[in-house]
């Protein structure tokens, strides 16, 4: 059984947990009484596990002196079928009719869209419709997903992205279902307008729901990894409850233990230990059905990529090494250029060979200035966010001023000795050509199988190595994450920009680069080839 696993094992240790005013024995007590019309034991009851039962103690148990709770965040990752509604429900009804009822409060759960927003809605509605007890006291709106509390003017609502217009209010508590999901501009919006307005009440509570995603950039992934560091304690933050239950990415995802340790409801049935057993049979041959099994049973987060060109783990870890840019002037050096569509985002990256067999990496992100909003509204990365930290420049204007690009490439030849420029020759003539004009060492590096499978294998042997030294570039790692690699008949590789998930123009330029270092590190540089006109077609 792994030990890298990760779980709050305090879930089912038995360890006290603090209830000074007795309001966490208050709320379980409260929940016992009502009927959940799922359940098909006598009289229906609303049943907790008993590790759902502590979230619930641990949440609304700890108090201040003044009596107002101390957490204010709770982080939930979990797997699928582990009733995660039903959990969520029970926090819906504690604080819009139970004992944490505020008068005149509000609760809101969102969601990607509507139709994943009304499943905790229909959730909480049946409970209400299915219980006498609440006749006289709930009015369930169903066309506006709303539910009142009509003696304490207490208001349940489910709300999307999709209705963004709507959102202007001040909720008490706030539910984020499946937050992995939210990778637009416009869920991060409706992100920072839910949590902005749960820092006006001084007593709000932001619950978060989700299972592992794909990807790096995400706010679900960002969120998530906060709370990671919160349960492993390397960060302390009283006021965040982090229950994550997450597997490393080598898991032995055929081991039903691990299965067990991540599904908490799995020994009573949720999820079906059959159903997996038969997703267990399809992921032998289905790379597809593992990655599902993987990531939305198993706690692992997935590349941005469904074919990916290396492990992130890999990459990552070339990225921990401190590099000094300013110890390189005078180094050999080697460029490759990718420039985008004129509104998209184009890259320039360098390559220095090491003494070790590696290779020094530093990538250069161009993006129109008019279209980064859009960007990041549309494509689901906040483009803004690396513009204010300097990874990517903002040309004026709607497109790319390819101008730039040219100006960074003298700046980059000007400091240090660049031995090679290789283009993706692909709309890059006239840059070329001007570079070419003031004797810059340009070459052709074509896209095909040719020559971009040996420029995968040298760069993924540094990746492997940890010997690709790039500083943990955001940009450049997100590029990597997109890649989809695709082999021809002959099993060579290339990157396909088609079929990757999102851009990926500084994975390529960085191929590129490291491809004409290598084969200067292998004295085999051929850039003077007299028979092409002092240009070396790759």
């Amino acid at each position: 059984m792994s030990t890298l696993v990760i779980r709050p094992e305090w879930l089912f240790d038995g360890s006290p947990i603090p209830d000074p005013l007795g309001y966490g024995e208050r709320a379980v007590q409260w929940l016992r009484k009502n009927r959940h019309p799922k359940n098909p034991a006598p009289g229906h009851p609303f049943q907790l596990a008993p590790w759902q039962e502590r979230i619930i103690r641990a949440i609304f148990g700890p108090r201040n002196p003044d009596g107002t709770r101390i957490i204010k965040k709770v982080v939930i990752q979990l797997g699928r079928g582990s009733r995660k509604t039903a959990l969520a429900a029970a926090i819906v009804l504690l604080c819009a009719f139970g004992p944490e009822a505020v008068p005149g409060g509000l609760i809101q759960s969102a969601a990607m869209h509507r139709k994943q927003a009304r499943e905790l809605f229909e959730e909480v509605a049946l409970i209400i419709s299915q219980d006498k007890r609440y006749n006289g006291k709930a009015k369930i709106r169903d066309y506006k997903s709303q539910i009142q509390n009509s003696k304490t003017r207490t208001r349940y609502e489910a709300i999307s992205s999709e209705g963004m217009g709507h959102h202007g209010s001040t909720p008490n508590v706030v539910i984020a279902d499946e937050l992995h999901a939210w990778t637009t501009e416009k869920h991060r919006e409706l992100w920072r307008v839910l949590s902005s307005a749960a820092d006006k009440t001084s007593n709000s509570l932001t619950v978060v729901l989700t299972t592992a995603g794909r990807g790096q950039e995400t706010l679900g992934y960002k969120e998530v990894a906060a709370a990671k560091r919160i349960q492993l304690g390397q960060i302390t933050d009283p006021h965040t409850l982090p229950i994550i239950f997450e597997c490393p990415a080598d898991v032995d995802w055929r081991d039903e233990a691990i299965w067990h340790q991540m599904l908490p409801g799995l020994a009573d049935g949720y999820p079906s230990l059959q159903a997996l057993r038969e997703r267990r049979i399809k992921a032998e041959y289905s790379v597809i059905e593992r990655e599902v099994l993987q990531q939305l049973y198993l706690g692992v987060w997935q590349n941005q990529s469904s074919s990916p060109f290396v492990a992130m783990e890999a990459f990552d870890r070339c990225g921990s090494i401190p590099v000094d840019f300013n110890a390189l002037k005078g180094r050999p050096c080697f460029i490759g250029v990718d420039l985008a569509q004129v509104n998209d985002l184009g890259a320039v990256v360098a390559a220095w060979p090491t003494d070790d067999g590696g290779y020094i990496i530093r990538p250069w992100f161009f993006a129109p200035a008019d279209a980064i909003a859009e960007k990041s509204r549309t494509e689901g990365v906040n483009y803004s966010e690396w513009e204010k930290a300097g990874y990517v420049t903002a040309t004026p204007g709607a497109t790319i001023d390819f101008d730039f690009i040219e100006e960074r490439i003298r700046e980059i030849c000007k400091e240090h000795d660049v031995r090679q420029i290789a283009f993706d020759p692909w709309r890059a003539q006239k840059l070329q050509q001007n570079l070419m004009a003031d004797n810059f060492p340009v070459v052709d590096f074509r896209q095909g199988f040719i020559s971009m499978s040996p420029a995968c294998d040298v760069t993924e042997k540094a990746i492997l190595d940890g010997k690709f030294y790039h500083a943990a570039n955001p940009v450049l790692r997100w590029n990597f994450d997109n890649v989809a690699v695709v082999r021809d008949a002959a099993g060579n590789r290339k990157f396909d920009k088609s079929k990757s998930r999102d851009k990926i123009d500084g994975a390529v330029a960085a191929l590129m680069a490291v491809r004409c270092a290598a084969i200067y590190q292998d004295n085999r540089s051929t850039y003077n080839n007299p028979d092409n006109g002092g240009v070396f077609i790759f």
